[in-house]
C-alpha cells in the first residue's frame, strides 16, 4: 500500500513464477509415478511466454493452448517446444494451424481434410488427436462413429494419427471415472487392433482427472493429461478446494481504491435490473465502509476475487468498478491504497485477457 502508485500502473496481475514452478513440479512428479505425461495448458494466461518457459523447466513435456494466437505469441518469444492446439481448429485457420502447431485436437472430418490439404501445401506432416465424446457433450466423436472417422483419417497422407483423447467436466460436468476413461482405453485398443497401428497418446482429459490419478484409480493405458488450472491456481476442479500439495497464491491481482465512504448497504429507491440485466440482491447491514476499486467486470469476475485481507468482503461490481465492504477489514485503508486478491479461474482468464490490466512477472 502507500506510494506504490509512483512505480506501478494499476490494476495489475503479479505472476509468481517460482510458485507456478512448485505446482508444476509436483504435478509432473505425481504423474510420473503412474506413467502419465503432462502437457501444460497456458490458455488462462493467454500464452504468456514466461509461464510457458517455467512449465517446461519444471518438466512439462509440451505446451497446449486453445488459441493459435497464443501459440504464435510463445513461438515469437522463442519458446521452443511441441505445441498442441486444444480447441478444434476452424477450417478458415487450417493453414495457420499447420504452420504454428505441431498437433491439434479434432472431431470433424471436414476439418481434418482442410488440415491435410494445408499440411501438403507447406510440405509438412501435422499430428492429430481424435477426440471422443464420453458423455460430457462438448467436443468429440460419438464412440459408435469412431472407427469410420479413424479409417478416413488414416487415408490423409499429410496427417499423422497421434492418438485418442477426451474432455470431461468442462461443459456437462461429467466427472472422469474408471468406467468412462476405461472406455477410452478400450476404444484405443479396438482402433489399434482393427487398423494394425500403434497409438502414441491416450489423453485422459484435463485437471479434473488428477484426483482419479492421485487416488491410483486411473485406468492403465491413459498416458497423458492436459493440465492447466491445477498448475496455474492449485484448484481441484472437481471439489473446488485447494489441490493437495499445491499453492493458490501463484497469481496476485492488485487494484487501487478510487473511492472510500460510509454508505448504506441497501440501495435507496425502487430497484430494477442491474447493468447486466439481472435482478440484484442486497442484504441490509446498515451503514458500512465501502470502497470502490478501479477495476470492473470487464476485467475480472467479481465472485472470483478473494481478498488477502480476510476482513474484506467483495460486495459486487459493474463494468468498471468492484465494490468492497471494508468495515471488518484488518488493515487500515485510504483512497489510493492497493488491495490484493488471489483469483479464481474465470477471474484470472478475464484479467490476463484484459488490455487494461498490467501483467508483472515476479
Amino acid at each position: 500500500m502507500g506510494k506504490e502508485w509512483l512505480r506501478l500502473k494499476y490494476p495489475l496481475v503479479e505472476i509468481h513464477l517460482d510458485r507456478l514452478r512448485e505446482n508444476a513440479e509436483y504435478i509432473v512428479k505425481l504423474a510420473q509415478k503412474y506413467g502419465v505425461q503432462i502437457w501444460g495448458v497456458t490458455k488462462v494466461t493467454c500464452g504468456h511466454p514466461d509461464v510457458a518457459r517455467t512449465l517446461l523447466d519444471a518438466g512439462i513435456k509440451a505446451i497446449s493452448d486453445s488459441r493459435i494466437e497464443n501459440i504464435q505469441r510463445m513461438r515469437k518469444a522463442g519458446v521452443d517446444t511441441y505445441y498442441t492446439l486444444i480447441r478444434i481448429p476452424m477450417i478458415s485457420e487450417a493453414e495457420t494451424v499447420v504452420q504454428c502447431a505441431n498437433c491439434s485436437l479434432n472431431s470433424e472430418l471436414d476439418v481434418l481434410k482442410a488440415l491435410n490439404e494445408a499440411a501438403g501445401k507447406y510440405n509438412t506432416v501435422h499430428d492429430v488427436i481424435l477426440m471422443v465424446d464420453l458423455g460430457d457433450l462438448r467436443e468429440g466423436i460419438w464412440p459408435s462413429d469412431l472407427m469410420d472417422i479413424v479409417g478416413e483419417t488414416l487415408k490423409l497422407n499429410n496427417l499423422r494419427l497421434k492418438g485418442l483423447g477426451t474432455n470431461l467436466t468442462c461443459w456437462g460436468g461429467v466427472l472422469p471415472t474408471e468406467e468412462n476413461l476405461g472406455q477410452l482405453v478400450e476404444l484405443a485398443k479396438s482402433v489399434e487392433d482393427q487398423y494394425q497401428i500403434q497409438l502414441e497418446i491416450i489423453s485422459g482429459g484435463n485437471s479434473s482427472s488428477l484426483p482419479l490419478l492421485r487416488e491410483g484409480k486411473m485406468p492403465h493405458g491413459i498416458n497423458q493429461l492436459r493440465i492447466g488450472e491445477v498448475i496455474m491456481l492449485g484448484n481441484d476442479t472437481v471439489s473446488h478446494k485447494p489441490f493437495p500439495n499445491t499453492r493458490q497464491d501463484t497469481f496476485i491481482l492488485k487494484a487501487e481504491i478510487i473511492e472510500l465512504k460510509e454508505k448504506p448497504s441497501h440501495p435507496i429507491g425502487k430497484i430494477g435490473l442491474d447493468a447486466f440485466g439481472k435482478p440484484p440482491f442486497f442484504e441490509d447491514k446498515g451503514i458500512r465502509l465501502r470502497a470502490i476499486l478501479g477495476i470492473g467486470k470487464q476485467d475480472v469476475a467479481a465472485d472470483g476475487l478473494k481478498p488477502l485481507d480476510p476482513g474484506i468482503e467483495v460486495v459486487g461490481g459493474s463494468s468498471d468498478h468492484i465494490i468492497l465492504d471494508l468495515t471488518e477489514a484488518e488493515g487500515s485503508y485510504k483512497v489510493g491504497d492497493i488491495v490484493d486478491f488471489t483469483v479464481g479461474y474465470e477471474c484470472l482468464l478475464k484479467a490476463m485477457t484484459s488490455p487494461y490490466v498490467e501483467k508483472v512477472v515476479v
